[in-house]
């Protein structure tokens, strides 16, 4: 989906994993630069490459991938697209060290895993819970930088998802990526979900910082696009306490 010039939401379909679900990158581009905002489970890299030339902005044209945080369906692809293309990978420093394999994902640790829950885990999972996608992490970001790509794209760190959660405003669209900071359902907003969010109270916290953009468009990985009145939906959220959603499994 066109959001602006320079700016495309990807749709990453679920069907092939047994769900309807959709994952939503997004993709930023200029005459310059083509930057990649996370990168779907592994086996999707298809996918990217068909909603690319969907766009028209070739898969080989891509110069940097930038991670929001260190979740296997963001970081799936990773391995795969580096083994084709020299660019560089941004992330938050403090989620490096879970991209890079130093450190177990924390949401996917197998040794934080139940014995019963482990046993219960269809055999594919169990491989990539063991064996997650890993990469070198070229360009650490800190809350604040500001990214000199496709007009401006300024780094707010929105920890309580995981520690190096990173949310991105692209200036010239007044576009939020907000990664899983929040999510989306039918174009309203909202909160973070508890039982994926380690530290809910921090991310309750980190939406906060949003309030000092003004956004026209809201981009959530899971849920897709918020365009009707967004700083008055985000001030909403703010303003009633940011009720977590609990969403049962």
């Amino acid at each position: 989906m066109r959001i602006a010039e320079g700016v495309e939401m990807l749709n990453l379909s679920l069907k092939s994993f047994g769900d309807d679900g959709v994952f939503n990158p997004t993709l930023l581009w200029d005459g310059q630069s083509a930057i990649l905002i996370d990168t779907g489970l592994p086996g999707q890299i298809g996918e990217i490459k068909k909603e690319l030339n969907r766009v028209g902005v070739p898969f080989g044209s891509l110069t940097a991938i930038i991670l929001t945080h260190q979740d296997i369906d963001h970081i799936g692809n990773i391995e795969l697209i580096l083994k084709e293309l020299k660019i560089d990978v941004y992330a938050h420093q403090h989620d490096i060290p879970y991209i890079e394999g130093e450190k177990p994902l924390l949401k996917t640790d197998p040794s934080k895993i139940s014995a019963q829950e482990w046993e219960s885990l269809p055999e594919p999972m169990k491989h990539l819970y063991l064996n997650p996608p890993k990469a070198t992490i070229t360009k650490a970001l800190r809350d604040g930088d500001e990214l000199p790509f496709c007009g401006g794209i300024q780094v707010i760190h929105t920890p309580g998802h995981s520690p190096g959660h990173i949310s991105l405003y692209h200036k010239g669209s007044k576009t939020l990526i907000a990664a899983d900071s929040m999510f989306c359902f039918n174009g309203k907003l909202r909160g973070p979900i508890a039982h994926v969010t380690p530290d809910i109270e921090q991310a309750v916290h980190s939406l906060e910082k949003f309030l000092a953009y003004d956004v026209e468009n809201a981009v959530c990985y899971h849920g897709g696009l918020a365009s009707n009145d967004v700083n008055n939906q985000l001030k909403q959220l703010i303003d009633e306490g940011m009720q977590a959603v609990v969403i049962k499994s």
